[in-house]
């Protein structure tokens, strides 16, 4: 079983999707996936920090059985948790969202594996997932590739966070999401919980950056991801196109690579809903 993991409102369901598809549409192998979404209600915070809905959880399920019978869906809504642990903490208001720091519960949610592979929403493959899976952790907490401007403006192995693949056993028994929680709840940190998991790190392996590239796309990258970035022209801007938006990527990034996973992709959300 490859185990990846997700998190968000629900409004990430099209990255979910789509990055899924691209797993699936990229990978050969007959062994099954099992897709993971932690989400949760904080809509005190915000309207839109709302669960996943059953009927987007239903749907990704449709599409990813279609290429293995075996393969599942599992929605964990972890509410209680982030009300115990982050609720009114110096983190709440993330650079991102909330959701940001929900993975930060891997350790505690019953029914993750001891191997786990965690994406950012905003994550597409462009080779097969085994070549990121099958990486050797032993000794290592996690493995991640360096972050694209943090590795000049921080530091040369300053990771990114997006893309993290968790020896969750080893995780467990060093405490490294227990250390990461109690930096979120009692420091502001400029990366909230990516900051936090450096801080909480024992040992990680960098991986190099085809497995997390945030600003190409090459014949040999196996994550794009799209993250914020830099343009130069027509003036020095940054944008946050991310992979759904199919008329920036195919306009601005000039990509074409993933047309068939978008075609499949419009072929699901134009579905008319089951009766």
């Amino acid at each position: 079983m490859i185990d990846i993991l997700y998190c968000g409102n629900d409004g990430v369901y099209d990255g979910v999707l789509t990055s899924a598809l691209s797993i699936l549409m990229r990978t050969k192998t007959r062994e099954p996936f099992c897709f993971h979404l932690f989400t949760m209600d904080v809509s005190h915070l915000d309207e839109k920090y709302t669960c996943i809905t059953e009927g987007h959880v239903r749907s990704l399920e449709t599409a990813v059985k279609k290429y293995n019978e075996e393969n599942t869906v599992r929605l964990y809504d972890v509410t209680r948790y982030y009300m115990k642990a982050f609720s009114g903490c110096p983190n709440e208001g993330a650079y991102c969202s909330p959701y940001t720091l929900i993975r930060l519960f891997a350790d505690v949610v019953k029914g993750i594996p001891d191997k786990l592979l965690y994406l950012d929403a905003d994550i597409m493959f462009n080779r097969d997932v085994r070549l990121l899976w099958d990486t050797d952790l032993s000794g290592y907490e996690y493995a991640a590739a360096r972050d694209h401007y943090g590795k000049y403006l921080l530091y040369p192995n300053y990771i990114n966070a997006g893309v993290l693949l968790f020896n969750m056993k080893l995780s467990r028994e060093t405490g490294l999401f227990k250390r990461a929680r109690w930096w979120i709840k009692r420091k502001k940190l400029t990366f909230a919980d990516q900051s936090a998991l450096i801080r909480a790190t024992t040992k990680r392996k960098v991986l190099p950056q085809r497995f997390n590239d945030q600003k190409f796309l090459h014949k040999h990258t196996v994550v794009r991801h799209f993250s914020k970035r830099l343009f130069w022209l027509p003036y020095p801007h940054t944008d946050n196109i991310k992979q759904w938006h199919i008329e920036k990527v195919h306009s601005v990034f000039k990509y074409r690579q993933f047309d068939d996973i978008y075609e499949e992709y419009l072929r699901i959300i134009n579905l008319p809903p089951k009766e």
